[in-house]
Parts: C-alpha cells; structure tokens; sequence
C-alpha cells in the first residue's frame, strides 16, 4: 500500500490538499472517505472538483439527503486531459444493505470515474470494493491530518 500524509490549518488547506490528491487519482477509483462528522470530508472534496473543472468549491455540498452528487469533469493535463466523472456518495443515512443496493453503486464504478463514498466503512460489500480510502482526523482547531491509501 502506498501512504500518502497531509496536514491542513484550513478549510482553504484542506480545498488545497483536494487539489493535489487528483494528481494521485486516475479512474477508475472507488475510495472510502473516513472523518467523523464535521472533519471535513466535504471540504476535501471541494477541491479535487475543482482540480477536475467539474465544479466549484462553493458549488460542492454533502449529498447526506440527496445521497449522490455527480459532476463532470476533466482530467487535468498531466493525467491527459479526458473526460471523467466524480461521484460523491454519503451513506451516513443508509442503515442497510438492502437500502444500499438501491443506489447501484456497480453503475457508478465505471472507467471513466471517481467514486468517493462517506461513511462507506458501515457496509463490508463498500469496503470489498474500495481501492483505497482518505483518512480525515481533527488535529486541534482547525487543523486537519489527511491520510490517502491507495494500493501499490
């Protein structure tokens, strides 16, 4: 496994480390975004759409009602510029797997996609399917330490 650390003082910081975590995120990528509540999974995605040009930091809100938030976007050039779409899946409300089959999350897996599911740790068949996860731990105020595992 490949271990990658951030640390963030910011909301602004934590957007930046988005942006950067693209460069490590070609599709297709099922990832686990592990924080309690308020850590900042949501801000973290903010940035990697903005990375992708799927959209803008304040265009990103938590999917906890709707469940899926999907954008279009693009690779950046230096992963070669195609087309990709980003889903942003919170299952915080979800209770079982049952309920969770009616999301289809096999469709979302595509290869032109990056799927980024909170609170996917509750259900075992999100965990067998994840590639990787990104660990957000408060660490004093507003400060964040990020962690993304990805396999080698």
């Amino acid at each position: 496994m490949s271990v990658r650390r951030f640390t963030s003082d910011s909301s602004s910081g934590t957007i930046e480390i988005g942006r950067q975590i693209v460069a490590l995120l070609s599709p297709p990528r099922f990832l686990v975004l592990r924080g309690e509540l308020g850590a900042g999974k949501t801000t973290l995605v903010k940035g990697i759409a903005d990375a992708l040009d799927a959209a803008d930091p304040d265009e990103v809100t938590s999917p906890t009602f709707t469940l899926i938030h999907e954008y279009q976007g693009k690779l950046p050039a230096e992963l070669g510029e195609r087309p990709v779409v980003l889903y942003h899946l919170d299952l915080y409300r979800i209770e079982n797997e049952r309920q969770l089959e009616t999301l289809g999350l096999e469709e979302l897996a595509a290869e032109d996609a990056i799927v980024l599911v909170e609170w996917g740790e509750k259900f075992p068949s999100v965990l067998r399917r994840s590639g990787g996860e990104i660990q957000i731990e408060h660490a004093g105020g507003d400060a964040r330490a990020i962690t993304l595992t990805l396999p080698d």
